[in-house]
């Protein structure tokens, strides 16, 4: 225990020392860290993933750029290495590894947790709309989890609702847990000066704003004056460098704007440093399948989203069609799963279905139970990896793991996905998607995959 002490404050002193170096002139000093990390590295894979980042810096001016202004703020730099890189990657990685022999299960290095499902707006076909309005996760379950998490090496939460500033102890939770980083999904509206400030002094957390594309599109679906709140919470963190991101749901009517160059460096220039790209899905209040992407829009977003990451400096992941990348699905426990304001423990965001709560079980009690161990068995849903998902490239999957485990809706109304219109809907697209998708294509993921 002296000797791992020993080790961890010689590790905090040279990664303190190494943020001022980056922080100071991280195009020159990027390489030498780089090079340092890989020299003390002691898993062969991580000496592997550090030349992959060295190659892909290289080749891709626009990810040096975009690191370039990572640096920028020395205590969440600081923050995002030691809890995200060190504790979450080069420890929590064998800790994960561990702890998935031991359980015979899989680790996430992730956990997606709404503190609150109160909200503010009431957005139009929100995903979570139907959940009740009155649930609330106790600041001491909270924190309960993330030092469970800790314990099997995931320092990685992220943070939606409901809207997570509306939850009352969110700063509380976060200043006891240092060593975690934080990922809150946004609607943007309740940071004002003296959030952006504590967010400031305690850089573990970093919002990602929700947007539909510029004014008119997220204010028809947000509220009038929606979309100028957003960029005045953009500014107040610009100015006080907190980073953030935005996160972006793709619809058959915003596409084309979403991922238009004119709105990427908009949003580039307010400061986004990362975006998520999620795809509608026909959940939640009001769902609408005419919403949802065509096969032929969903194509085209495939090359679209690798000319912004050749070309944009900022990190642009889009969930669905990255399946390449991740081998599938990554929901069910595999890198990351849902929990809900009540408590129950679902697979994923989109799919309202649970077996267990985690106010009754641990949180490795949580990621023994059977829904998650079908879906894991089941994985990859398909073998095409530009069709992953189970729920709207793959229903009849879903359909059949939430009756063999018994998994129960998490609010009224979840189960209107494999019903009438929807689940027509969804079993057509789904088919026409994995016709549109050639072996090209996954031949192109695949390559890029190990690129």
């Amino acid at each position: 225990m002296v000797l791992d002490n020993a080790k961890k404050k010689a590790t905090e002193f040279a990664l303190d020392k190494a943020v001022k170096y980056l922080h100071k002139n991280p195009e020159k000093n990027l390489f030498k860290i780089l090079d340092y990390m890989k020299s003390v590295a002691i898993e062969p894979y991580h000496k592997l993933w550090i030349d992959d980042l060295k190659n892909y810096f290289s080749r891709t001016p626009a990810a040096l750029e975009q690191a370039k202004r990572v640096c920028g703020n020395e205590r969440m730099l600081y923050n995002l290495i030691n809890s995200w890189g060190l504790h979450g990657g080069f420890w929590g990685k064998p800790k994960r590894n561990k702890a998935a022999e031991e359980l015979d299960v899989s680790i996430p290095a992730a956990i997606l947790i709404d503190p609150t499902s109160a909200c503010n707006l009431r957005c139009e076909g929100c995903w979570a709309g139907e959940y009740s309005k009155n649930d609330i996760i106790e600041p001491e379950l909270f924190s309960r989890i993330v030092a469970e998490a800790k314990e099997l090496g995931i320092h990685w939460i992220a943070l939606s609702g409901g809207e997570p500033f509306c939850y009352p102890h969110l700063t509380q939770v976060l200043e006891e847990h240092p060593d975690s980083f934080f990922m809150a999904y946004t609607n943007g509206t309740l940071i004002d000066e003296k959030m952006a400030d504590k967010l400031a002094e305690l850089g573990n957390l970093t919002p990602a704003f929700s947007l539909e594309g510029g004014r008119d599109y997220t204010d028809s679906r947000r509220g009038k004056g929606t979309y100028d709140k957003v960029m005045h919470a953009m500014d107040l963190l610009r100015e006080r460098g907190v980073l953030f991101g935005a996160s972006v749901t793709a619809m058959s009517n915003n596409l084309e704007e979403l991922f238009s160059d004119s709105f990427m460096e908009h949003l580039i220039n307010k400061g986004v440093t990362y975006i998520w790209s999620f795809h509608y899905v026909p959940i939640g209040s009001d769902p609408d399948v005419n919403l949802m992407l065509t096969p032929e829009q969903r194509k085209w977003m495939i090359n679209r989203v690798d000319e912004i990451r050749a070309e944009k400096p900022v990190l642009l992941v889009d969930f669905w069609n990255d399946g390449g990348y991740t081998e599938g699905c990554i929901a069910g426990g595999r890198e990351y799963f849902h929990i809900n304001a009540a408590g129950d423990v679902e697979p994923c965001a989109f799919v309202h279905f649970a077996v267990d709560n985690i106010r009754d079980k641990s949180l490795r009690e949580v990621l023994l139970n059977p829904f998650f161990k079908a879906y894991q068995q089941e994985m990859p849903f398909c073998e095409n990896h530009l069709a992953p998902c189970p729920i709207i490239d793959n229903p009849e999957k879903l359909k059949d793991m939430i009756d063999r485990c018994n998994a129960q809706p998490t609010h009224e109304g979840a189960d209107n996905v494999f019903r009438d219109e929807i689940a027509n809907h969804l079993h057509k697209s789904s088919s026409k998607w994995k016709e549109t998708i050639t072996k090209e294509e996954v031949k192109k993921e695949k390559i890029k995959q190990y690129s």
